[in-house]
């Protein structure tokens, strides 16, 4: 089992990470549930965006390095 998880993409590890720090951080800014999850979900989706932005800028570098 632990040879499984090692050889486990790290990136994946991104998803449930972004959607915890969009879910705290907006339930420490609003007290409505239907309010908290509009904006948790609005900002999972930008903070996705600018990682997939920073890996394309990344790779635009590396390109035939």
């Amino acid at each position: 089992m632990l040879t499984l998880l090692a050889q486990a993409n790290i990136t994946w590890h991104l998803l449930p990470l972004a959607a915890a720090i969009s879910l705290v951080y907006n339930a420490s800014r609003y007290e409505a549930p239907s309010r908290i999850l509009q904006r948790a979900g609005k900002h999972f989706v930008m903070i996705l965006f600018i990682l997939a932005m920073i890996l394309g800028v990344l790779i635009a570098l590396s390109y035939q390095l």
